[in-house]
């Protein structure tokens, strides 16, 4: 006897995307995101603004997410959100259009911590080439505001090993940006300029965190230094240098990155390495984790470059394997803005 598919929508509204999704099973077969465009002229996201874009966005974008799936909602089988962590404005959204839909529809409702999706988006149905880790495995999430390496025994055993003191590796990159004068997102600018430029140029300081923790304040208060130092002496100092500096920057940060991960491979014994989260497409990471492959023997896993930033797919992936275990939130859940993995 055949077994009956199970249908999910996901909805995804932790910071300023508003995305949707439906899966069948493991298997994705839509996934809407509505990017904000309004942040770019305040040089970051702006949670009463972002809260106010989602309001107007979800309903066309869950209604897309169905209309591409060529599903009616009588079919799905659960609703699945982010609970956290994220702007709180942002995630009430998400919350309350998911509980007033699964109320609706008389269907389960399933809660998803954020960054735990961020690692589960790997066990997406893909491509025959696409490999899921094995457990155990070693996950990196690097995000605009979190930065982690977590021990994951099996999809809802996981610990945190170690995670960023102060700002996350993406609010560096794009602080870096900022400083150079470039629009934001300036992360994706950095690595694009990056390609460019020699890493070698200019040497920034590692900061000296103990154990596996990270801290990007320093070296951002570093490069405010040594901008203004530059430009003090050459006015058009960024202009003539932008991509020896970008390329720097970034070469400085993978460094840090890798340096740790170094240290948790040899910590644990596990050389299975994956990676999350939207700086996870940057293309000096990526690049670094490859070579890690053949200099190290470690055997990584990348995602493809939709689910690495923040999407519904992979909160459905996550709402799916809850949905097996028969792990259903009841109406009275509520929005977490700090929200840790467990």
């Amino acid at each position: 006897m055949k077994r009956e598919t199970i249908y999910i929508l996901a909805i995804e509204s932790s910071c300023d995307d508003t995305a949707a999704a439906v899966l069948a099973d493991r298997k994705v077969i839509s996934n809407v995101v509505a990017t904000q465009k309004i942040h770019g002229q305040y040089g970051g996201v702006v949670p009463e603004l972002a809260s106010r874009a989602h309001q107007q966005n979800i309903v066309p974008v869950v209604h897309q997410a169905l209309t591409i799936a060529n599903i009616d909602k009588k079919q799905l089988s659960a609703i699945a959100f982010t609970r956290g962590p994220g702007l709180m404005g942002s995630l009430l959204v998400g919350t309350s259009f998911a509980k007033s839909l699964a109320l609706g529809l008389n269907i389960p409702l399933i809660e998803v911590n954020h960054m735990q999706a961020h690692i589960l988006a790997h066990f997406i149905e893909g491509e025959e080439s696409a490999k899921a880790p094995p457990f155990p495995f070693l996950a990196m999430t690097i995000s605009g505001g979190h930065t982690q390496i977590v021990l994951v025994r099996d999809y809802f055993k996981m610990e945190i090993l170690g995670e960023t003191l102060d700002d996350a590796v993406g609010e560096a990159f794009d602080k870096s940006a900022k400083i150079l004068g470039l629009p934001y997102p300036g992360g994706p600018l950095i690595d694009k300029y990056a390609k460019l430029g020699d890493s070698n140029r200019f040497p920034f300081p590692r900061p000296k965190v103990d154990g596996l923790d990270f801290s990007f304040s320093g070296l951002k208060t570093s490069i405010l230094y040594f901008v203004r130092k530059g430009v003090k002496g050459n006015p058009n100092f960024i202009n003539e240098n932008l991509n020896d500096i970008c390329a720097s920057i970034q070469y400085t940060i993978v460094e840090i990155l890798m340096n740790k991960l170094q240290r948790a491979v040899k910590q644990t014994g596990i050389d299975q390495i994956a990676i999350g989260g939207g700086v996870s497409a940057n293309s000096g990471i990526r690049q670094a984790l490859k070579d890690a492959e053949k200099s190290k023997g470690w055997t990584t896993y990348i995602p493809k470059f939709e689910y690495c930033t923040d999407n519904a797919a992979m909160i459905g992936i996550v709402g799916y394997l809850k949905y097996k275990q028969g792990d259903f939130a009841n109406l009275a859940v509520s929005a977490k803005a700090r929200y840790i993995i467990e």
